[in-house]
């Protein structure tokens, strides 16, 4: 059965940034558009964008993230809604990939765990997870150590089944030497938080193309778990990179109100912000992401040729 994406990779879900209208053109663009379920505050809009994700992407594979951390209480919920609209994919972050493994396979979808170490790699497909979201150093918002080269050999010492990478990967060399490296898919997020149909204000994009590799900082000070942000962003809203809060206890819960939370108003960014110039359609970055891509293979075919010679 021929491949149905142009790229091996999935534009990553984004808390707050990917909505439908990006998991839609991402997808037929040829990757695989994500969003996570939190993005939306009440389960009947979760419901209205995955119907319409469904009815607009026809075939194409696309993908649900959810949040199963033991403080999210709309879990169910949201698994109800998997089930109503069955998602090929479905990514599980901030906890065990358990609570969602029997819905999924029961209509044949995949679930993928998102993990930072070894050891959690392990935990989840101890769990019943089909596969691995290795998150690595580099990536943005919640946020990896480990070199995803390093990562993935890794895990492959272990783990055969399905590998998405994601860590500071900007470009289609970085997606074709992921995936030389054992990797089947690439999460790619910065890059895409600039795209048109993002929910990403015009400010967070403008700032974004300014911004470069040491305008980020990682810090647990806003969510509790380790992330990549702007700095330009924190000091906006009267934070001190020099001097982050401690971090505040982890609370994931899908339904409560953003109003008063430090991350509604704070702007994340990996390390692929550099190749950020500008506010482009997520085609037209899909399209430059396959021609580095492609480039990147034809080079490594005439290496071994001439190695061959």
């Amino acid at each position: 059965m021929p491949d149905p994406l142009r790229l091996p990779v999935f534009a990553a879900p984004m808390f707050l940034v990917s909505g439908p209208d990006l998991v839609i053109a991402a997808c037929k663009a040829g990757i695989v558009g994500a969003f996570p379920t939190p993005n939306c505050r009440s389960i009947e809009q979760l419901d209205e964008w995955m119907t319409r994700i469904k009815a607009e992407v026809g075939t194409r594979p696309w993908c649900a993230n959810l949040v199963t951390h033991s403080s999210n209480a709309r879990l169910p919920q949201d698994l109800a809604l998997i089930a109503k609209h069955q998602p090929p994919f479905v990514v599980t972050a901030l906890g065990s990939p358990k609570p969602a493994i029997e819905t999924v396979h029961a209509y044949g979808g995949t679930v993928i765990a998102d993990v930072t170490s070894v050891a959690l790699a392990k935990k989840a497909i101890a769990a019943g997870a089909d596969g691995l979201a290795c998150i690595c150093a580099g990536a943005g918002g919640h946020t990896g150590t480990l070199s995803p080269f390093a990562f993935i050999s890794a895990v492959r010492a272990f783990f055969d089944g399905p590998l998405i990478v994601g860590g500071g990967i900007s470009d289609g060399a970085g997606v074709a030497g992921a995936i030389a490296a054992g990797a089947d898919y690439v999460y790619m997020g910065t890059s895409f938080i600039a795209a048109e149909e993002s929910l990403a204000p015009a400010a967070y994009k403008d700032m974004l193309a300014a911004a470069q590799i040491e305008d980020l900082l990682v810090s647990a000070g806003i969510t509790g778990t380790p992330a990549s942000w702007l700095k330009p962003s924190l000091r906006d809203n009267g934070m001190d990179p020099d001097n982050m809060p401690d971090a505040p206890g982890r609370a994931y819960d899908s339904s409560q109100s953003f109003k008063g939370k430090r991350w509604a108003d704070v702007w994340s960014a990996g390390q692929g912000v550099g190749a950020v110039k500008g506010t482009e359609p997520a085609a037209v970055i899909v399209e430059r992401l396959a021609r580095e891509y492609d480039a990147a293979q034809a080079r490594l075919a005439a290496r071994r040729e001439r190695s061959l010679a």
